[in-house]
């Protein structure tokens, strides 16, 4: 049976390579001809084409299994889905740094904290917690004063003994958990998307209401892929703006 044939990548390694060779085979799926064969080539004949190790490839692979791209099935091999969906965003990596930088330089008012309900929304983030350690912080332009965004964090319930709220007044939550409580922290998933200021943000961010905001969700992951932290973050859409550099080479 013929195989697809995907396109060929010049690897950076300054970029974990299965994710580069995900993304890559990712737009050749994406990309393809109708007329194109479904099965793939064998992970050690896909290895072979991008030079990369069969345990790469691998991990590549399930990135695409996890989206729907592909299906894998023991002994008969892996194929793309012909019907799956081609709107499933782009995944971009960037350091743990680069989010502390991105929360920092701002004066920061603890305006409450202790437990509180587990948020609907982020239930099954934190299984059989009923609830969880919330802060909520305002933080505003160190030389004008003004408020740019308010930010409250739902921490997983043992970690709330660990924190010193007077870290939080220096520092984001990211770097509180990493450097302060020494938690190992192995990925952040980050969704931007564009809302209307309710009642409380109008408030706190001095903007009219039903005004234009930015409402930022950041999950942090330790090692076991366990959920350490949830910042839900609205910023201002007059004073925030998020910028994403690709390397081409």
């Amino acid at each position: 049976m013929t195989s697809f044939a995907p396109d060929s990548i010049v690897l950076n390694r300054k970029l974990p390579l299965w994710y580069q060779v995900s993304q890559s085979l990712r737009a050749s799926i994406l990309g393809r001809s109708p007329q194109d064969p479904l099965r793939l080539p064998t992970e050690e004949q896909l290895a072979a084409h991008y030079g990369v190790s069969v345990l790469t490839m691998r991990q590549a692979l399930k990135e695409l299994e996890d989206e729907g791209l592909i299906t894998r099935h023991r002994r008969r091999g892996t194929f793309i889905e012909p019907d799956a969906r081609r709107g499933a965003p782009v995944r971009l990596l960037g350091s743990v740094d680069a989010i502390v930088a991105q929360q920092s330089g701002m004066t920061t008012e603890l305006l409450e904290h202790g437990p509180a309900p587990v948020p609907a929304a982020y239930a099954d983030l934190f299984p059989g917690a009923a609830t969880t350690p919330t802060y909520h912080r305002l933080r505003s332009d160190e030389k004008t004063g003004e408020p740019t965004n308010h930010a409250r964090n739902y921490l997983r319930p043992d970690l709330g003994e660990l924190v010193d709220v007077a870290d939080l007044a220096r520092w984001p939550m990211t770097k509180v958990l990493r450097d302060v409580v020494g938690v190992k922290i192995s990925r952040i998933t980050d969704s931007v998307e564009a809302r209307l200021a309710d009642p409380e943000t109008a408030r706190l961010l001095d903007v009219p209401l039903l005004s234009p905001i930015l409402h930022y969700t950041g999950i942090t992951y330790d090692e076991e892929g366990q959920v350490l932290d949830v910042a839900v973050i609205h910023y201002r859409g007059d004073r925030f703006s998020f910028t994403v550099t690709l390397d081409a080479h």
